[in-house]
């Protein structure tokens, strides 16, 4: 059941990219960041009240603002200028980035099957975002890449965090601080530059509010909450099987909604891309050592 769930938490975070560009083309990145973290984040609150004490509210800003901010306001970039699938997929390649960070940030050398999986993702990566097979905007290439930096120190900060503070409260507070300065980001950029605010709300639509209801609730509350939840249940190896259902969902909805297609060997190359993602997880637990029955 555990597994079922963590297939549909990381199923609602693949859908990001293709509800973004079928309900909310053209809403300004640091507006969509702000809806989608700062309600959620207060219905989560809702559930359980806290209030961290006074040395908690720097960690929880510097949190909050790459976790959050930074990060979700460079998936709505990714959004609106990569296709949805090429999102999903390309997202997979943060162990290749980890192993990196660890090696040079940390010292901690990277095992074989891990230099293994990563060497598979940076060739299929190189061949599937190739300029000479598909035409992608530079902008949200960069976008993906800084997602991903985000997402490693993101959870090294989380886990750093985790260690003093409650894990409901860490969840909670860095999307209420990672949208509160959002919020502010937006009005800042609405005064220099509000065409694009006027807009959104002026044609505001029932397609609009569908896709705005989806990733505050569905994409936000409800998968944040259900991860937070079965990191308490589950191991990261565990979880990272339920981990392929993102690109999955990216992939298919990208078909589906948006009319995206792709020829056969890029949707290898896409195949390969997760398989070589899921490498590490598969390895550990075929080697798991099994414990004899007594």
């Amino acid at each position: 059941m555990n597994l079922l769930f963590a297939l549909l938490t990381a199923a609602c975070w693949g859908t990001t990219y293709a509800v973004t560009q079928m309900s909310l083309p053209g809403w300004p990145p640091l507006l969509l960041g702000a809806i989608r973290a700062l309600p959620a984040g207060l219905l989560l609150w809702m559930f359980k009240p806290s209030l961290p004490v006074r040395q908690h509210w720097l960690p929880l800003l510097g949190l909050g603002a790459l976790n959050i901010a930074a990060f979700f306001s460079l998936i709505f970039v990714m959004a609106h200028t990569l296709p949805s699938a090429i999102s999903g997929v390309g997202m997979v390649s943060v162990p290749l980035f980890a192993m990196l960070f660890q090696f040079v940030v940390i010292r901690q050398r990277p095992s074989q099957v891990q230099l293994v999986a990563g060497g598979l993702l940076l060739l299929l990566g190189w061949q599937l975002f190739n300029p000479a097979s598909m035409q992608l905007n530079p902008l949200g290439l960069l976008a993906m890449v800084a997602a991903i930096g985000c997402i490693i120190c993101g959870s090294r900060l989380t886990q750093t965090l985790s260690g003093r503070l409650h894990w409901w409260d860490v969840l909670v507070w860095q999307l209420i601080v990672g949208g509160t300065l959002l919020a502010l980001a937006s009005l800042g950029h609405a005064w220099f530059a509000p065409q694009a605010y006027l807009d959104a709300f002026a044609n505001l639509d029932g397609r609009n509010l569908a896709g705005l209801a989806w990733i505050v609730l569905i994409n936000t509350a409800l998968a944040y909450g259900l991860y937070v939840w079965l990191m308490q249940r589950m191991s990261v190896v565990e979880f990272t099987f339920g981990g392929i259902a993102n690109p999955v969902a990216g992939i298919s909805l990208g078909t589906m909604l948006l009319g995206e297609s792709y020829s056969q060997g890029q949707y290898l190359l896409m195949a390969g891309m997760i398989a070589a993602s899921l490498l590490p997880a598969l390895w550990q637990r075929l080697n798991r050592p099994v414990l004899a029955e007594t």
